[in-house]
């Protein structure tokens, strides 16, 4: 999968780490979701420069694969891993 030219930086804005997220893992996540995460705990890590937020690629495919979890074939396997 070729990534839009745009993504495919060292850092990405929060605007380009939603578009990423999308991209590459399927997943569809707010700007103001990622924002609400860096607040409260939860989301992605990140670095500040200045005011900038900016993510890594990196950090945001490790957060999207432990957010996902395993794949499963029936809901009763969540029901058995929790037990």
């Amino acid at each position: 999968m070729e990534l839009p030219p745009h993504l495919r930086k060292t850092r990405l804005t929060t605007e380009e780490a939603s578009q990423y997220l999308e991209v590459v893992h399927g997943v569809r996540i707010a700007k103001i979701t990622l924002s609400i995460r860096r607040c409260k705990g939860g989301g992605p890590a990140f670095q500040k420069f200045g005011p900038r937020v900016l993510y890594t690629p990196a950090a945001l495919d490790e957060w999207a694969l432990a957010t996902l979890g395993a794949p499963i074939k029936s809901t009763s396997e969540i029901q058995a891993s929790t037990a």
